[in-house]
């Protein structure tokens, strides 16, 4: 399997991008929405797993379980999502044979305010997402994983990021 994962806080692009490099329709790519299996309440995370991180490093390994079994040749699936590079790396390790790449999309917090607001979901640009997405770019760093930030980028500056990443991914061997 070939997989991209595009990582990071409300608000920073993630979707925005996935979508415009689903939109150029790439050969043999596929992309994905970690929010597309649904996210339940607090409450319903706390009773089914735990808690929130519990259900969020759940829910990356029934992803990565997902696109693993629906692999095919040279595809490269993209994941984008709010996870921790951590969860997929723990859940990568349960597959065999997976080329993947990371990358953290980041932005200020006055960018993320801004882009929220547009998106009506002015209450998600508080000090707990700031404080999120301090700790993915820890991670990020701690793993080697390139961050981009996306306050002063285009939508197509990033997609062709992301796609030269998939032309990476192509090429590299997977034993």
């Amino acid at each position: 399997m070939r997989l991209l994962v595009v990582l990071g806080a409300s608000g920073v692009g993630k979707t925005a991008v996935t979508t415009a490099l689903a939109a150029r329709a790439l050969p043999g790519v596929a992309c994905h929405h970690f929010d597309d299996i649904g996210v339940p309440s607090e409450d319903r995370m706390s009773e089914e797993h735990g808690g929130p991180e519990a259900w969020q490093q759940h829910a990356t390994r029934c992803w990565i379980e997902r696109l693993y079994g629906t692999q095919s040749g040279e595809m490269v699936q993209v994941l984008e999502g709010q996870t921790r590079p951590s969860f997929v790396l723990d859940a990568l390790a349960s597959v065999e044979r997976v080329a993947c790449r990371m990358v953290l999309l980041d932005c200020s917090p006055e960018t993320r305010a801004v882009r929220l607001e547009l998106r009506g979901q002015p209450w998600l640009a508080n000090p707990r997402m700031s404080s999120w997405a301090a700790y993915l770019r820890g991670q990020a760093d701690a793993l080697g994983v390139p961050v981009v930030h996306t306050d002063a980028r285009s939508v197509d500056e990033i997609v062709d990021g992301l796609e030269a990443l998939v032309d990476v991914l192509r090429g590299e061997r997977i034993a």
